[in-house]
């Protein structure tokens, strides 16, 4: 969020100890207004090589193929062992898992929040009785009764064990096959033997109820409606190993080697098969194969996962063996040089207090960790200290790569001046995927880089790939950099893999700090096969936990995944309107002075927010009475001209004993609590000292909820809500901003293991809160905006890119990033129009918001040192332009709506890459600076100065029309996109409508979303090469939850052969009657001749003729005024 913000606190930490309390000096009261330059230190943020089991995981470019069937693969030494499976311990389970019984669940386990399920029994019959299938599993696997085969991991005799500490156990495999064709594959210790007790997972906290749908699942009184089954050797032979011999490129020899398994549902196609290698282990997913066919067609696997032999699962243990030093030798030259300097020190009389800070009284840190001083001065990097902390790192990784294993790190590790105790000893777990064939990967938001994702461990330089992999971990990262793979505020372990073939997915369910690399296999020389892509999982904890998504078109794979996570929520109409935030709007008086001027100009907006600095002292849920007494009555006046309000609710607590949200939260023991876990964590964020609630445990979300009823967030009103800011979590003076990963949460698991959930967790209990204060007569839907994210959020509200800055590139980079979060499946998403930080002139403001006019969460928000930039500020000229392209947006309301409730029942995102509406022109597969909101609408913002013409690539077999001239663009008729130089001067915004849509939109000026409800609407046909069109529009009451009921209408317009149709199903009757939904006008683009009569069929089969014109050059016809209802049927010909 936001940079220089000093604390106002300074209660002692465990880490940063601070000064005794005193009186505030007044530099601090008025720091805000200095404007001081920053930009990030990437010092503070850790890479692979400053990661201890990033390094152990690591694999050494060029040491190893993309691909393995032999155990005599080249390995480096120490790389952990290659596994195989026993022959003898495979199972197939057909009957339902059963939970253990209380008394089987090891007592580790008893306690964690994991055993919390809401999503109640699985139903069985089995489990009910006590019963059910001979082989258990791990208790923490919640809910799916899916067809499964379970084996053992063997580790192959033969590796290199150069750590004596080191023992590699046996693993549990698990493979289960879900209805929608997703294939889960997990890979634990194995629980109940040697004393392994379940590690924590989330599966109740992130996975959708609608994933425990499987294959097996069957009406009461049914059978199963699919069996698993054994692949024959014939099959084997004939149809799977020659394809998967074509991938790797060498022959498959021994097809003793291989087992295979299909889930067959009750018409006996099998969809997916998995063939799997035994020795060493390997698992390949194929599209299955018709045997009845005389020379069917080989295709390699969609996926494969471990064929490059990099799973490595570390298991819990003490150290064996003490080591050189605490850290290694390396760190231990510094502790030595450190202690010799403390000393030195000592001998001065000057002590401790003579530390780096010079003795300075610090009263405060800063967002990026630096201390604040009681003497108006701050604490500036040093870069002694920075290029001293860098020869320790480099001296680290030369000593790792001078021994066969590097045990650096495993039990305690250090970096800056944070230490990690690591009790529980090391516990990686990673894994290789591969997708052969494959040439583009996307996925892993959250980064600054392209959509495509980038080789990353090439061992080259300035080949445009990265040297350090994608990082998933969240965090507060200040005025992030462009084009690299360090870690931001969110994270989605996903990775999909699209082809002209096939879209395939793999979601990595794990929420632990994870590196990613990401091999490009046809770029290698010399390489074999069909080349392809890998990617390499490295995880800090966790299990393997994998779920293959097998598409194999982008509408089944985001259904697949919808159906495993959550489907996108379905927002109020408002707040896909435009937003108007700063930090900070000072008081009442500001608002509404702003919300006026908005109103003089009849410039649409529907939300105002406020930051920060409307609290009393950060205290969230409470007012500075003295900046805004009345809050109230401000809400209400907005409300009354059909605006809302936002105020920030971030997840850190000020720990003040007259504070009542703290006072109750450390009466009830609800706060994260510390690597001892007998005191409450105590960190630095906006408010100074502060505590965090455990966000991972069910009843402290709840109790969070009941934060937001009235009663007790006094001065809220139902015009009121929320933002999430900081939720990484960020705390200034921890570890890379963030708290230590030793805290432990209320069920005693350390924060490693939960880490990216925390902001999706807050999130939930902020949402649930706002949900929770509706009153009986009440059933309005919330919305909740969040920086950070995991996996699922799109089921819970809004996300933005976080911190960006007032420069083209910054705007340049927005689509990119935009488009990997709805790759990911987050399609409520935006970025900061006009940047953060910095002063955007005329020119980029303007270009600005002519692209976020076009992006699902459209925000306009400034740093507090930043310029005001409210639209009219730019000058009359600017504010014309800006309203202009506001109004474009607001027109497009019903649209977006209706691609929000697609979203919210198909899953497919709202703002679109090309290659997912064009999934087999390969020329469209890389590309980035434009896109497709929904099927129809293909935009291409001006994204660089000075720019009156660019190129666009318009994809073959579709008209595209321009929306201003409503006249086509040229058409080519090769399969190759066209690639066509248009005008785009600082009026123009490169829109264009896709040929054979119906787009619906609402032209009428108003200054909110809820002046619009029952604005008529206006119908922009665009006709295909074969004058046809159809389009959806719908429509609800807009901002309660009684769609869920029924209470909706889906228009589906339709024209063919000269006759326009309009079939409507839903009932929402009890929202308004359908003649309120009138429709005032019809433009039809393309078609080729006028009409000589344009009739509406009535019920009665009687014909009225309407009104309309033609124009002959732009061969446009206008129907006006045909008084139908866009929520009745209706009948237009035309002839």
């Amino acid at each position: 969020m936001r940079k220089q913000q000093p604390s106002m606190s300074n209660r002692k930490n465990r880490s940063h100890p601070v000064a005794p309390p005193f009186r505030l000096p007044l530099f601090l009261l008025i720091l805000p207004a200095i404007n001081v330059a920053f930009a990030v230190d990437q010092s503070k943020f850790r890479t692979c090589d400053q990661t201890s089991f990033c390094r152990r995981h690591r694999v050494p470019p060029g040491s190893l193929p993309r691909s393995s069937t032999s155990t005599k693969t080249a390995r480096p030494g120490g790389t952990p062992p290659i596994y195989k499976i026993n022959r003898e311990s495979i199972q197939l389970v057909s009957s339902p898992y059963v939970r253990p019984t209380k008394e089987e669940i090891p007592q580790q386990a008893s306690t964690s929040s994991g055993w919390r399920s809401f999503f109640g029994s699985t139903g069985s019959k089995e489990e009910e009785e006590g019963g059910g299938g001979s082989t258990k599993d791990d208790p923490y696997l919640v809910g799916p009764n899916a067809p499964m085969v379970s084996a053992s991991l063997v580790p192959d005799s033969r590796a290199n064990h150069a750590d004596p500490s080191t023992t590699n156990p046996d693993l549990d495999l698990s493979v289960r096959w879900y209805e929608s064709g997703v294939v889960r594959v997990r890979v634990t210790e194995p629980y109940g033997r040697d004393g392994y007790a379940p590690r924590w997972t989330s599966d109740e906290l992130i996975l959708s109820p609608s994933s425990f749908s499987s294959g097996e699942d069957a009406k009461e009184g049914e059978e199963g409606t699919a069996r698993l089954k054994e692949l024959s050797a014939e099959e084997l032979q004939h149809h799977y190993l020659p394809a998967l011999a074509m991938s790797l490129g060498e022959r498959v020899e021994d097809a003793t080697n291989y087992v295979g398994y299909g889930c067959e549902n009750k018409d006996g196609d099998m969809g997916r098969v998995v063939v799997v290698a035994l020795n060493p282990f390997a698992f390949h997913l194929f599209e299955a194969i018709d045997a009845n066919m005389q020379a069917p067609t080989l295709h390699p696997p969609l996926v494969s996962v471990n064929s490059r032999q990099l799973l490595h699962f570390e298991h819990y243990r003490k150290k064996a063996v003490e080591k050189e030093g605490q850290f290694g030798s390396a760190i231990k030259a510094m502790a030595v040089k450190e202690a010799e300097e403390r000393r030195r020190l000592a001998e001065d009389g000057e002590g401790d207090k003579a530390d780096r800070h010079g003795g300075k009284e610090i009263v405060g840190y800063w967002e990026n960790g630096l201390a604040i001083y009681a003497d108006g001065t701050r604490e500036e990097l040093s870069h002694d200290t920075a290029k001293e902390e860098e020869a320790v790192d480099a001296a680290v990784v030369e000593e790792q790569h001078q021994t066969e294993v590097d045990t650096n790190g495993m039990w305690e590790e250090k970096f800056s001046s944070h230490s990690d105790s690591k009790p529980l000893g090391p516990s990686s777990v990673g894994m290789d995927i591969t997708f052969p064939q494959s040439e583009h990967l996307y996925g892993l938001p959250e980064h600054a880089s392209s959509t495509k994702l980038k080789q990353t461990n090439t061992g080259k330089q300035n080949d445009g790939s990265y040297t350090d992999p994608y990082r998933l971990y969240n965090l507060d990262v200040f005025e992030y950099d462009l084009d690299v793979p360090m870690a931001l505020y969110g994270s989605v372990p996903l990775v999909i893999s699209h082809t002209a073939r096939a879209t395939v997915g793999a979601f990595w369910f794990n929420p632990t700090e994870t590196f990613v690399d990401v091999t490009d296999h046809n770029q290698e020389e010399g390489g074999k096969g069909d080349g392809g892509m890998s990617t390499h999982w490295m995880s800090e904890s966790g299990i393997v936990d994998l779920f293959l998504l097998p598409g194999p078109n982008p509408p089944a794979l985001y259904s697949q995944y919808a159906e495993l996570t959550g489907y996108v929520d379905l927002p109020p109409m408002f707040a896909l309107g435009y937003h108007q935030c700063r930090w900070n709007y000072r008081d009442e008086k500001d608002v509404y002075q702003v919300h006026a001027e908005f109103e003089n100009l009849d410039y649409p907006y529907d939300v105002l927010w406020l930051d920060i600095e409307h609290t009393d002292g950060k205290r969230y849920f409470t007012w500075d009475n003295g900046l805004f007494p009345n809050p109230v009555d401000m809400q209400n006046k907005l409300a009354s001209q059909g605006r809302k309000m936002v105020t920030i609710v971030d997840p850190h607590v000020k720990r003040d004993n007259k504070y009542y949200v703290h006072k109750e939260a450390e009466k009830k023991g609800l706060y994260i609590k510390d690597n001892s876990n007998s005191k409450d964590y105590d960190g630095w964020c906006w408010p100074g000292s502060s505590s965090y609630p455990d966000f991972t445990d069910a009843a402290v979300r709840s109790w969070w909820a009941d934060q937001f009823h009235y009663h007790k967030y006094i001065g809220s009103t139902d015009s009121l809500y929320t933002w999430n800011d900081m939720n990484e979590p960020s705390v200034f003076n921890g570890p890379e901003v963030s708290m230590q990963k030793d805290l432990l949460n209320l069920a005693g698991i350390e924060h490693r293991q939960w880490h990216n959930l925390y902001g999706m967790m807050h999130h939930q209990a902020t949402r649930d809160g706002l949900i929770r204060r509706n009153q009986p007569h009440e059933n309005e839907r919330p919305f909740v905006l969040t920086r950070s994210f995991f996996a699922g959020t799109q089921k819970l509200g809004a996300i933005w890119t976080g911190d960006n800055a007032a420069e083209w590139s910054h705007l340049h980079i927005a689509a990119p990033m935009l488009l990997s979060l709805n790759v990911a499946g987050l399609s409520f998403v935006g970025a900061d129009v006009g940047g953060f930080f910095g002063n955007p002139d005329a020119e980029l403001m303007t270009r600005w918001v002519q692209a976020g006019a076009y992006q699902p969460f459209f925000r306009g928000h400034a740093h507090h040192d930043s310029k005001r930039r409210e639209p009219w500020m730019f000058g009359e000229e600017t504010m014309v332009r800006l309203r202009r392209a506001t109004m474009a947006r607001y027109a497009l309301l019903p649209y977006f709506y209706t691609l929000f409730h697609e979203a919210s029942t198909t899953g497919m995102p709202v703002m679109r890459t090309m290659w997912m509406q064009y999934p087999t022109v390969h020329q469209m597969f890389h590309v980035d600076d434009q896109w497709l909101l929904g099927a129809d609408l293909l935009i291409k913002p001006v994204t660089a100065p000075g720019v009156t013409q660019m190129d666009i690539d318009f994809p073959p077999g579709d008209f595209f029309y321009d929306v201003d001239t409503m006249m086509s663009m040229p058409f080519s008729t090769i399969d190759a996109p066209t690639k066509l130089t248009v005008h785009c001067d600082i009026d123009k915004i490169p829109v264009y409508q896709r040929g054979g849509s119906v787009i619906p939109r609402k032209l009428r000026l108003r200054r909110s979303t809820q002046m619009m409800t029952y604005d008529p609407y206006t119908l922009y046909v665009a006709l295909d090469r074969d004058a046809k069109a159809t389009g959806k529009l719908y429509v609800d009451d807009e901002h309660s939850f009684d769609y869920r009921k029924g209470e909706y209408y889906v228009a589906n317009f339709n024209i063919d052969g000269g006759m326009f149709v309009n079939n409507v199903y839903g009932n929402g009757t009890k929202i308004q009657a359908p003649d309120q939904y009138q429709i005032e006008r019809i433009f039809i683009m393309g078609m080729k001749q006028e009409p000589k009569i344009v009739q509406h069929f009535m019920d009665d089969d009687s014909k009225i003729n309407l009104d309309f014109n033609y124009h002959t050059k732009h061969q446009l016809l206008l129907i006006r005024k045909p008084l139908l209802s866009a929520v009745n049927d209706w009948k237009i010909q035309f002839a």
